[in-house]
């Protein structure tokens, strides 16, 4: 069997490798065995496992693979945060950015090539969709980036908040966080140092508090119907009274927040009154807002505001005792800030 037709281990839950063992009366512990040294220990190749029998690992080796992202490209921003452009195995492409904090790295890793969401202030949204990521394909974002790193600064960080929904890939999303956070044999990240971003799709908001421990996010970037409707279709159908009603409900773990982030945009949803409106909004929910002054892209109709709006905006709501952050996206000047990732690169074959 060629390698492009084997199984990419890791595309398989633990408890599907278990099975997959199981039916070969092979011993469970393998599984951890053989999980340690993809996650853990980097290996690519089944052959380098020397804690496995020769015949174990022959036989791995004739269904699985241990597959790399296709890295086309590395981009690097002057504030210190990096753009990678992947090529899948299908030749589709899909980018993760690396971002630099205080004293780790913060990495926003993708979940669809392309997204469904149509949302009008992003530019991931004019690529359209193309197909949900695989499991392994998630992940293989954060353990191909991981080698480029040294102890000094380590990946503690990590937000989905890159290309595509991750709600409307919800199965291979969750199965991804199990890796991700698995602390055993997995790549051992704290699930409150995980955060997911969702555009408000309900139905499944509610599953993902009971299937995992991470951070919910929710895009909401503006106070009324009318508005979000224009901003993001996906408002006709859960529109913001149904949506927050889902935020209420959201099975929240002890001394955790809903983070709603709002991208403010010039003469759009910036005004006082929305400040006014969005406190009002939020007082039944166990909230944080992150502001995010619109990062400008190339044919957009929508302008960042000016310092003052962001400020005044801001201050009406830490007077309403709301936690508010000003978020200053990095890597803008390489297209890596929220809302600019599209796939392409204009050197890519």
């Amino acid at each position: 069997m060629n390698d492009s037709d084997k199984i990419d281990i890791k595309d398989l839950a633990k408890d599907q490798l278990l099975e997959w063992l199981k039916e070969r009366k092979i011993a469970g512990y393998r599984a951890s065995q053989i999980l340690k040294w993809v996650y853990l220990r980097q290996q690519d190749t089944f052959d380098g496992m020397s804690d496995l029998g020769k015949d174990l690992r022959r036989l791995l080796s004739d269904h699985f693979t241990i597959r790399r992202l296709d890295r086309l490209h590395i981009e690097n921003s002057r504030d210190g945060s990096r753009k990678y452009l992947f090529r899948l195995k299908d030749g589709n492409r899909i980018e993760s950015v690396l971002i630099p904090e205080k004293d780790h790295y913060t990495l926003c890793i993708s979940s669809q090539v392309g997204c469904a969401q149509g949302c009008r202030f992003c530019l991931t949204a004019r690529c359209g969709f193309s197909r949900n990521l695989t499991v392994g394909e998630i992940v293989a974002q954060i353990r191909d980036i991981q080698p480029d790193l040294d102890e000094s600064r380590p990946m503690t960080n990590l937000v989905l908040m890159g290309m595509g929904e991750p709600l409307a890939n919800y199965r291979n999303v969750v199965n991804a966080i199990d890796i991700i956070t698995g602390t055993d044999d997995g790549l051992r990240f704290s699930n409150r140092r995980v955060t997911l971003s969702t555009a408000g799709l309900v139905p499944k908001m509610a599953g993902l508090g009971r299937d995992t421990r991470v951070n919910l996010a929710v895009s909401l970037n503006a106070t009324d119907n009318a508005v979000r409707d224009r901003l993001m279709p996906i408002n006709r159908k859960y529109p913001i009274e149904v949506l927050l009603a889902a935020c209420r409900d959201f099975p929240l773990p002890p001394r955790r927040r809903i983070t709603f982030e709002y991208i403010l945009l010039k003469g759009i949803n910036d005004t006082l009154q929305d400040a006014d409106r969005l406190a009002g909004l939020l007082r039944p929910i166990r909230a944080k807002i992150n502001l995010i002054p619109f990062n400008e892209f190339k044919e957009s109709p929508y302008f960042r505001p000016d310092e003052d709006t962001i400020l005044q905006f801001q201050k009406i709501l830490l007077e309403q005792n709301y936690t508010c952050v000003i978020r200053q996206s990095k890597g803008q000047d390489i297209s890596a800030a929220c809302g600019q990732l599209s796939g392409t690169w204009e050197g890519a074959e």
